[in-house]
């Protein structure tokens, strides 16, 4: 009796001190968007923003359309010149000096710092099932990171991924990691013996909790309440380039994993003080410097990297990146800073992506600054600022733009998408400010021994080719498919385009 009321006394005792140590932790701020919005400005010194341009054509505010009046400043900062005025010409200065100082300047001005202690992450395998996409089997795994949040349990982050292999194939295959929604594609269904155990105590609970269910079930005899999902299709013809990505990815080979941006950071003002960022600052808001959603997301694609590379069914060295609109943001974002990726597909990223800061075209750095600041450093939110301690500023007075975000890829593929206004690809995500942020990154793919698009790097000057051209000879590549806001019609043309390349570089 002793012991069982030692250790009694032993759990209360912990579950106290457990307590006592959460009271004594601070409570979670509680933002609205505004107030979020509100609190950045103040800690940077700003009094008013300029308000973003309008997508509405008869609105005062009208987004600008005119090429003519596109580029204000059109001479970006040079990739390819040191802070102290010295022209890099080598692989070494390139690794050792001039990018050091473009990632501190990205990190600081447009996406923020990662923090210096993030907590770790620990991955279990919450069910493996075998399925059948179309007549590919696969095995699909999902997955949960648990961020660990000892140092403050008010919190909890738990990455959601889910990951596909084929296997009818041999050996470790790539993998293609997409942000997105992960789901089992084609969970296994129940035998014919157990549907009918299923539907017997179905009907029996459901006329246990309503008798008069009774009678409609003695009316359709037949019918059975539980039914299975559709099943893989044998008979089905092989994926072609209408298929969905997945199945395009299964056919050639290829693995893929899909991971959920909201289950590492909300896409909102709100959970800046939630999710990985909130967990790191224990709820408390963050610092002009910290990381934005974009880069937190990033950090989490990487934390997934971390579970495929000890996955035996993955060939760690051939993992890719994809994303489209602002989850294209996110993947150039993961592609620059986590060297362990492979290559990138970058979907009509915009504004943050790809293209140009500061360009005028459609989407402005204002856009973002009075909205999405939340995805950027607090920082950024300078660019947008009409009335301040430091006075006015716009996307001309970045000292760095977007091509040196490409570039920080360098020479590792990345393949950058984009579909037609036409189609819903808006005219807002200037897609020539793409195509010259590409151009000029591809003077660094030429000093580390890489192919770029094969054009000048005078993104003044080289036109952005007609749609469905293909710029894919190189390391770096281009093309703008004849469809609306997705990367899916280009998926036939990446995958080839992948394997030659994850083939020349070994």
């Amino acid at each position: 009796m002793k012991r069982i009321v030692f250790i009694s006394a032993f759990f209360c005792n912990a579950i106290f001190g457990l307590a006592q140590t959460q009271n004594d932790l601070p409570k979670p701020v509680n933002f609205t968007n505004e107030e979020d919005h509100s609190n950045m400005m103040s800690q940077l010194g700003i009094l008013s923003l300029r308000p973003g341009p309008s997508g509405n054509p008869e609105a005062s505010n009208a987004a600008n359309y005119d090429e003519s009046k596109a580029n204000p400043c059109p001479d970006l900062p040079e990739l390819l010149k040191s802070k102290n005025g010295k022209t890099i010409t080598t692989a070494n200065e390139w690794w050792n000096v001039r990018r050091p100082e473009l990632a501190a300047l990205i990190e600081s001005e447009i996406y923020g710092k990662l923090p210096k202690e993030i907590p770790s992450v620990n991955w279990t395998v919450k069910v493996t099932d075998k399925e059948f996409v179309g007549r590919i089997p696969v095995i699909a795994k999902q997955l949960v990171g648990h961020v660990d949040n000892s140092s403050y349990p008010l919190i909890n982050v738990d990455i959601n991924m889910m990951l596909v292999v084929p296997t009818n194939v041999s050996g470790p295959v790539p993998v293609l990691m997409m942000f997105g929604r992960p789901a089992f594609p084609a969970p296994k269904q129940p035998s014919d013996e157990d549907m009918v155990k299923l539907n017997t105590r179905f009907k029996e609970m459901m006329i246990k909790h309503d008798p008069t269910l009774k009678e409609i079930f003695d009316k359709y005899p037949a019918y059975e309440p539980v039914t299975r999902l559709p099943r893989g299709n044998f008979f089905a013809p092989a994926p072609n380039g209408e298929s969905p990505t997945t199945e395009q990815l299964l056919a050639a080979g290829w693995g893929y994993c899909t991971i959920e941006p909201a289950s590492i950071q909300a896409d909102n003002h709100a959970g800046i003080t939630r999710g990985i960022i909130g967990l790191v600052n224990k709820g408390q808001p963050r610092s002009p410097e910290d990381w934005g959603t974009l880069r937190a997301w990033a950090w989490g694609a990487a934390r997934g990297l971390d579970y495929l590379e000890t996955d035996s069914l993955v060939d760690a060295l051939k993992v890719g990146i994809e994303g489209v609109s602002r989850y294209g943001k996110a993947a150039l974002v993961t592609m620059a800073f986590e060297p362990r990726f492979a290559l990138a597909l970058i979907g009509s990223s915009g504004k943050g992506g790809t293209t140009l800061h500061r360009r005028v075209f459609g989407e402005a750095v204002e856009s973002l600054t009075g909205g999405e600041n939340y995805w950027m450093a607090g920082n950024y939110m300078r660019y947008g600022a009409e009335e301040s301690s430091f006075g006015r500023l716009t996307g001309c007075d970045l000292p760095v733009d977007s091509d040196a975000v490409i570039a920080m890829c360098a020479p590792r593929p990345v393949f950058v998408s984009y579909g037609i206004p036409e189609k819903g690809d808006a005219k807002w995500l200037d897609q020539k400010g793409s195509y010259m942020a590409v151009v000029s990154a591809g003077a660094v793919y030429k000093l580390l021994g890489a192919k770029d698009l094969g054009v000048s790097n005078d993104y003044m000057k080289e036109e952005m080719p007609p749609m469905l051209t293909d710029k894919l000879d190189g390391e770096l590549a281009w093309r703008q498919h004849d469809g609306g806001h997705t990367d899916q019609p280009n998926v036939q043309y990446f995958i080839p385009w992948a394997n030659r390349v994850l083939r020349d570089q070994r």
